[in-house]
């Protein structure tokens, strides 16, 4: 194991915050969130990702009565059940089930209808990675699962209506480059639509430092193999430690309004590089950066990692790939947003622009689309730029999966 503090690196390193950035939120509502969560059924989708589960720990101090986890990664929920039950003092409910099931299956649709209904659900299934755009199988794969799952499952539980749904999206659906934000803007408007006949909430993400799969998740398997880091130079994030993740997403599903979108209050300033928090990675860890000029140097000096110095290899790159949003933002000129009501969360107060019929239309055109023998990724692409305003597809012809 590696000899650090993830979570200390996190406040001391990344966001800057001694304490969590939702903390007067959550003391200010306590109350609430008690009364609305003290003895219910809870039911999360995609509840072993980092989220996910991040989301299970902030609601297990509120005592629900039932407890049931969907995820398609069964190691991932053997691990959340021994980290929830191996930490002191919190509350694990005594009606607590995994099932590793795909939430757009025929068996999820038979449990739901068996064991709900269920008054909190919270879905954090999602494809997340701008490189899952590769072509139009990763793109087609991405839809089924941000988008026509989704309105799948809003048609399974308009069956029997949950007091409160949340349903995770990312900051990178306001006005989005890549096919990843596409996907969860279309999805915000299936949100929305929905929210007409179900308390639908949702909220726009900051990164989540070290989440899986995440660059700075891969730092950490770089250092377990002694391989070199490799990161852009120019890309900026805001971030979010994981608990704050779980908090945000609580507050946001327990005391939305339907149609709302929540996203953090941070300040430009707060914007971070991968590289910089690579570097301080590194030399919290007693390395000093070796700034290389290719991946083959930085392969190449990695076979010396421990040797001789405490030099560790590094390189850094100006941002060549597709999709990649060299900043971040969480809402548009357009939205409504309101500032006031949370310290810590603005919410978007959306309105739905399309109608039921209108997205059974679009998903219509989105199965004739895919149908079709012959399709390349350009084409996908046309048809999501014509369905969702502000969709401006950055196309460079090279993918990170082509990087480090």
């Amino acid at each position: 194991m590696l000899p650090i503090n993830i979570s200390q690196f996190i406040k001391n390193h990344i966001t800057l915050r001694p304490q969590s950035l939702l903390a007067k939120d959550l003391e200010v509502n306590r109350e609430e969130l008690s009364q609305q969560i003290n003895g219910r059924s809870v039911l999360v989708i995609g509840g072993a990702g980092t989220i996910g589960s991040s989301f299970i720990k902030a609601l297990l101090p509120y005592k629900p009565a039932r407890l049931y986890v969907v995820d398609t990664n069964e190691n991932g929920l053997t691990e959340l059940t021994r980290d929830i039950r191996s930490t002191e003092g919190l509350f694990v409910p005594e009606n607590y089930k995994t099932y590793p099931i795909n939430f757009g299956d025929q068996v999820f649709a038979k449990m739901l209808r068996r064991e709900g209904p269920f008054e909190i659900i919270a879905n954090f299934a999602a494809h997340k990675h701008v490189r899952s755009e590769k072509d139009h199988y990763s793109i087609e794969a991405m839809i089924e699962n941000n988008v026509i799952r989704t309105k799948r499952l809003l048609d399974l539980l308009a069956e029997q209506p949950p007091e409160h749904f949340f349903c995770v999206s990312t900051d990178k659906a306001a006005n989005p480059v890549n096919v990843m934000g596409a996907s969860k803007k279309l999805m915000e408007e299936v949100l929305l639509a929905y929210a007409r006949v179900l308390p639908i909430k949702t909220a726009r993400f900051a990164n989540v430092a070290f989440s899986n799969g995440s660059l700075l998740a891969g730092f950490l398997e770089r250092l377990m193999k002694q391989q070199p880091f490799s990161s852009p130079l120019d890309v900026k994030r805001y971030f979010v430690s994981p608990e704050e993740s779980g908090q945000l997403c609580l507050l946001a599903c327990i005391l939305g309004a339907s149609g709302d979108i929540f996203f953090p209050k941070l300040r430009e300033e707060q914007m971070m590089t991968f590289s910089t928090i690579a570097d301080n990675l590194l030399r919290e860890l007693g390395y000093t950066p070796d700034y290389c000029q290719s991946e083959q140097e930085a392969r190449q000096k990695a076979a010396t990692i421990g040797s001789q110095t405490n030099a560790y290899p590094v390189y850094y790159f100006a941002s060549d790939t597709s999709g990649e949003k060299l900043f971040e933002e969480f809402f548009t000129e357009e939205e409504v947003v309101d500032m006031e009501r949370f310290s810590a969360l603005g919410v978007i107060k959306a309105k739905a622009n399309w109608s039921l019929e209108e997205v059974t239309a679009c998903f219509r055109e989105l199965a004739s689309l895919f149908e079709a023998e012959e399709i390349d990724k350009a084409q996908v692409v046309e048809v999501l730029t014509s369905l969702i305003p502000g969709f401006r597809h950055v196309e460079k012809g090279r993918h990170l999966d082509e990087r480090m």
